[in-house]
């Protein structure tokens, strides 16, 4: 593991700092239909650009964000895993979430399972978080939603996303918990 507070390694990745070498492939990334399936629509260029910012931001506002990840095999820039908090209508809001996404062709290689167990492990062995992490998906969300069982979070229940409106197929959502 590294001694940089915001990089740390699994068996098979590297969870880090961004730089601007990621933006191309997280624009691509967000731009693909079969990523962002369950988000409401696929991200432009500036939305994802915007997104990056806010990344950047809430890592020097928190100490903690969404980590870029690359594989060790060939440094490629696979996706991000890591924490943002959010703040949203909600009972269990405002709080701490554990998120992924990856790139398509990555998919069913189990790391997005490796990096959130790596970040939940590294979040304890730090102190980085403590309380409860939360995740949440679209309910037709099936392959999130297994990453979130194998990584030890507990059912905690369905609830309306307060950002779509109300007869969006992707409005209800599933929550999982953690304590860390």
């Amino acid at each position: 593991m590294c001694a940089d507070l915001n990089v740390f390694e699994t068996e098979r990745l590297i969870l880090r700092k961004w730089s601007e070498r990621d933006i191309e492939p997280f624009v691509e990334m967000n731009g693909d239909k079969e990523v962002m399936a369950h988000f409401p629509r696929p991200l432009s260029y500036d939305e994802t650009v915007g997104f990056y910012d806010r990344i950047i931001k809430e890592f020097d506002e928190f100490g903690f964000g969404l980590y870029a990840v690359e594989r060790k095999s060939d440094g490629r820039f696979i996706g991000y895993v890591g924490f943002h908090r959010f703040a949203f209508d909600a009972p269990f809001s405002p709080g701490v979430e554990i998120g992924w996404r990856l790139g398509h062709e990555y998919w069913n290689n189990g790391y997005a399972t490796e990096a959130a167990f790596g970040c939940l492990s590294y979040a304890r062995k730090t102190g980085l978080i403590s309380g409860s992490v939360y995740s949440f998906t679209a309910v037709c969300n099936r392959r999130s939603q297994r990453v979130m069982q194998k990584i030890g979070m507990e059912y905690a229940g369905t609830f309306p996303h307060p950002a779509l409106p109300d007869g969006d197929p992707l409005k209800e959502h599933v929550l999982y918990r953690i304590v860390l």
